[in-house]
């Protein structure tokens, strides 16, 4: 690609980050965290996972994240949901598993706060706009019918 001045550059590669989340169920209910004050979207609600670091399989990495926000040892099922998202400039790939079981009470050591609600409360909450954007297929995943606009 040629510029103003003649040079050629490449154009700028785009930063994609790997991220991975888990839907865990209590009879008609999910699992979801309000994030920390000192991070990105803080206040947010969203549901337990994070960042695949570098050799992990997105299993491995949820299986990790769960440990260390949760305190639980999880056993993590089937793919549910593969979506992308910009936050600007950074791109984030999100994968959605079922959580088939856990030993261990989930416990706030990262989240400012979780709650157990039932899949259609998450419209009334603040979410990310990743979750907001694929709000249907979230519904889909979670067995819950989503209402059509009119």
């Amino acid at each position: 690609m040629e510029t103003e001045t003649g040079k050629n550059r490449r154009p700028k590669r785009l930063q994609w980050i790997p991220v991975v989340a888990g839907f865990l169920r209590r009879g008609n209910t999910v699992l979801v965290g309000q994030r920390p004050e000192n991070h990105s979207l803080a206040g947010l609600w969203e549901f337990p996972g994070g960042k695949i670091e570098a050799g992990e399989t997105p299993e491995i990495a949820l299986a990790r994240e769960l440990r260390e926000e949760l305190g639980i040892e999880a056993e993590i099922g089937d793919l549910k949901i593969a979506a992308t998202h910009s936050y600007g400039e950074v791109n984030i790939l999100i994968l959605f598993y079922e959580i088939l079981f856990w030993k261990g009470e989930p416990k706030a050591k990262h989240h400012l706060m979780l709650e157990w609600i039932e899949p259609r409360d998450l419209m009334n909450r603040p979410i990310p706009e990743a979750n907001k954007k694929m709000m249907d297929r979230l519904m889909k995943a979670l067995g819950q019918p989503w209402p059509k606009s009119s």
